[in-house]
């Protein structure tokens, strides 16, 4: 029987360890590379304009890469319900085989179960490829006993007798293509006006989208250097990496900035881990899981596992992991940290950065989700987590959910009294404040003994300074912080002391 196949591109954007893509090369006289822009995910799912342009750059370079290389094919790019646009798909183009990476997503369960359907009534083969994840996640709760390990301690046990995760596999050498005439007009990749997107919405393109650009950060972090003064000598960075020393309001990331990159497959998982190993095995010494930089792709695992059998990992309600709490539904708190309007300089320039970027560090995510629940605001991690999914370039289902479970002490970890101040943390590792004057210019101006407390400054001070802060009635803590109130029928409940006017 003669071969022709389909390649379903969705989450693993790249060439490079796609397993699927190299089942459907295999011994086919033509291969369609394809991928479907889903009216679900651009009307229901919340997605912001930062990461739809990411989402175009990466398509722009995987076609780009299919057309420069050897294999002289490109992405076709279809409009539509993937139930919808495969029959007509199979037909149109005489369709034997189709792949495409496994997805653990409770609606991409659905999606893929209706298309394999689909596949069977129109005598289509398909072959599934795990790729997406270090590990087949499946294996790894059977190797559990048939549950999922609900502590990053005993994730790392079972791994450790199931043994590295696969290599890598090579790109495909080759793909023999036909291409359509009407190509580029009826399957060309969109532009953002093409999905009715305002590029003058976007913040500054400070991470490209693609696979190019991600396996270029990936080569430029295992090969960063730092002189280490006190003892006269080189050392690796990615050898030295813990992730809770790195800093989460430096002007310039103090971490990889390669969740992007993972979270839409522009690098994939097993190539960052056998990297970092390769790494590894050129220095003596190097951190341990779960603070070094191998340990964050345990991390990951670790979401994806529980998630992978887990309907509601999203949800409090019917998830059966997650701790119950009666949270306050208070829409003006929300709002106020939504837009970095909280009065707190610390907690407001994460807010506006994620807002103008799309990335902020991950100590600075715990700051501001803690801020939100637990710690402040005691509003629900749901109400975050769906801010997080709209803004953030890498927001990827069952990290942001388990994350936020984690932070608001509703899964995972349970130590809800030990919280981040949003004023003394900051201080730590940025003291004058550099960071707050960036994202809050309207600060820029202030003494740097005020600036994560303006409305301690004296009022000739904030008047000099360009910014006025009005002071509400307050109960406020040694530290600044707004103290615990009780609400007549029993919820927590935290207010916001002051709001900035900005001159």
């Amino acid at each position: 029987m003669t071969k022709r196949s389909i390649h379903w591109f969705r989450k693993g954007l790249r060439l490079h360890d796609n397993p699927a893509l190299l089942a459907a090369c295999e011994n086919a006289v033509d291969v369609k590379p394809i991928f479907i822009l889903d009216p679900w995910f651009a009307s229901s799912a919340r997605v912001g304009v930062n990461r739809w342009r990411f989402l175009i750059q990466t398509l722009q370079n995987l076609d780009q890469s299919l057309k420069n290389t050897i294999l002289g094919t490109f992405v076709t790019c279809c409009k539509g319900y993937p139930r919808r646009s495969f029959p007509e798909l199979f037909k149109q183009w005489e369709t034997t085989h189709l792949t495409f990476e496994f997805d653990i997503e409770p609606y991409a369960k659905v999606r893929d179960a209706a298309v394999k359907a689909l596949a069977e009534k129109s005598g289509v083969e398909v072959m599934t490829c795990v790729s997406n994840t270090l590990y087949d996640t499946d294996k790894v709760i059977k190797a559990n006993g048939g549950n999922p390990p609900l502590t990053y301690q005993r994730l790392q046990t079972v791994l450790s007798k199931m043994g590295a995760p696969p290599k890598p596999v090579e790109g495909p050498k080759e793909i023999k293509t036909k291409i359509a005439a009407n190509h580029d007009t009826e399957y060309g990749v969109p532009t953002m006006a093409d999905l009715g997107k305002d590029d003058s919405e976007c913040g500054p393109l400070l991470f490209p989208g693609g696979e190019s650009e991600g396996l270029k950060r990936l080569d430029t972090m295992m090969k960063k250097q730092y002189y280490y003064y006190s003892l006269y000598y080189l050392y690796n960075w990615v050898c030295k990496f813990e992730k809770p020393k790195t800093e989460p309001n430096t002007l310039s990331p103090s971490t990889t900035v390669l969740s992007p990159y993972l979270k839409f497959g522009c690098v994939s998982a097993r190539t960052f881990y056998h990297d970092v190993q390769n790494v590894y095995r050129q220095n003596k010494n190097h951190t341990q899981p779960p603070t070094s930089l191998l340990g964050q792709l345990f991390w990951r695992e670790f979401y994806y596992v529980i998630a992978s059998v887990s309907p509601n990992f999203d949800k409090m309600e019917g998830n059966p992991i997650c701790t119950q709490v009666d949270w306050d539904d208070n829409k003006e708190y929300l709002n106020a940290w939504r837009e970095g309007k909280t009065g707190y300089p610390f907690i407001d320039a994460i807010m506006i950065q994620l807002k103008t970027e799309g990335w902020i560090h991950h100590l600075a995510r715990h700051a501001v989700a803690c801020f939100l629940t637990r710690g402040d605001l005691w509003c629900h991690w749901e109400e975050g987590m769906n801010v997080f999914e709209e803004w953030l370039l890498d927001a990827d289902w069952c990290l942001n959910a388990g994350n936020w479970m984690w932070l608001s002490a509703s899964a995972f970890f349970h130590q809800y009294f030990r919280v981040y101040s949003p004023i003394v943390f900051g201080k730590k590792t940025d003291k004058d404040g550099n960071y707050i004057r960036k994202y809050l210019p309207q600060l820029k101006h202030f003494p740097t003994q005020y600036i994560y407390e303006p409305w301690t400054a004296p009022l000739k001070v904030q008047e000099k300074a360009g910014c006025v802060t009005e002071k509400r009635k307050t109960e406020s803590s040694e530290d600044g912080t707004p103290k615990k109130r009780r609400k007549t029928e029993g919820k927590n409940s935290k207010i916001t002391d002051f709001v900035k006017k900005s001159k």
